[in-house]
């Protein structure tokens, strides 16, 4: 934005100038204060103070681990950590970004299945060199897994958890249906919010506790 001069300087320069200097001071004026109206609002731009979020622990392990992996030319490890970075990458671009460590581990598991139905299907085959190309594979995402620190819940637990969010539902008067289960689990601050527990799983111990009520 153009400075503005002071009235007094603008008064005694009038008085003393000729017609023409008048005219272009005015005219030199004029043209200032119409290019500082036309500026774009976006030329002048605020910068958010907020830092971006830090990464979640195991997405920067992952991370990092890539480095070594190329360096240690670790296939592999390798293999792994460029399929699962490029899985996180394109969940960022979706409603459903992978954010926390719990939500990794259920990566590295879906990875996991994914390369025994590729070593199960291989082995039908007779290519035992591939079998154990993708068994090498499963290991190393069951390292990170193991190494995680997510919590782990096994199905008798699973079963101790809903018939207790069931409990406590009724208490409150609410129907518990398997949906307001669920809710209650998995949502936000729910019993089984960042532990390491698959949703399908879940599911289906709500589905076998509550019987056949959706």
């Amino acid at each position: 934005m153009a400075a503005r001069l002071p009235a007094s300087f603008i008064g005694s320069f009038l008085a003393r100038s000729t017609p023409r200097q008048t005219c272009r001071f005015t005219r030199s004026a004029v043209t200032t204060t119409r290019w500082s109206q036309q500026l774009p609002s976006k030329s002048i731009r605020a910068y958010s103070s907020e830092a971006a979020p830090a990464p979640a622990p195991l997405y920067a392990k992952l991370k990092g681990d890539l480095k070594t992996a190329m360096r240690a030319k670790d296939a592999p490890r390798l293999a792994v950590l460029r399929a699962v970075l490029a899985a996180v990458l394109n969940a960022s671009k979706t409603s459903q970004p992978i954010e926390t460590d719990a939500q990794l581990v259920a990566l590295l598991r879906k990875t996991a299945r994914g390369y025994q139905e590729a070593a199960d299907q291989f082995r039908a085959a007779g290519r035992g060199d591939l079998v154990e190309k993708e068994e090498s594979q499963i290991r190393v995402l069951e390292e990170y897994v193991a190494g995680s620190g997510v919590q782990s819940v096994d199905e008798a637990e699973l079963k101790d958890v809903v018939l207790a969010v069931q409990s406590e539902l009724a208490a409150e008067g609410v129907d518990a249906k398997m949906g307001e289960v669920m809710k209650k689990l998995l949502g936000p601050g729910g019993r089984l919010d960042g532990k390491d527990v698959e949703k399908t799983t879940v599911a289906r111990i709500v589905k076998e506790v509550m019987g056949t009520k959706a």
